[in-house]
């Protein structure tokens, strides 16, 4: 059950072999066996809130930067 800011709740159906651990409220920690697998499960998270490029929310990669695009000037 994700909360990624939307009006309701999104549920997530985790395959066999695959376990997801909350370190934190904003940390997801996501291990398996087959990698491929959980490059499958990581990647259907992160398609449901993708990174924008204006206030940088969204799901992404403990490593990865987003990087940040100058609003509307006035």
């Amino acid at each position: 059950n994700l909360q990624l800011g939307f009006s309701h709740d999104i549920n997530i159906d985790i395959p066999e072999g695959i376990k997801i651990f909350v370190e934190k409220q904003t940390i997801v920690k996501i291990t398996g066996y087959d990698k491929q697998q959980v490059g499958l499960v990581v990647s259907k998270i992160k398609s449901l809130r993708s990174p924008e490029p204006y206030k940088g929310k969204g799901v992404r990669y403990i490593d990865e930067y987003v990087r940040q695009k100058e609003g509307k000037k006035k």
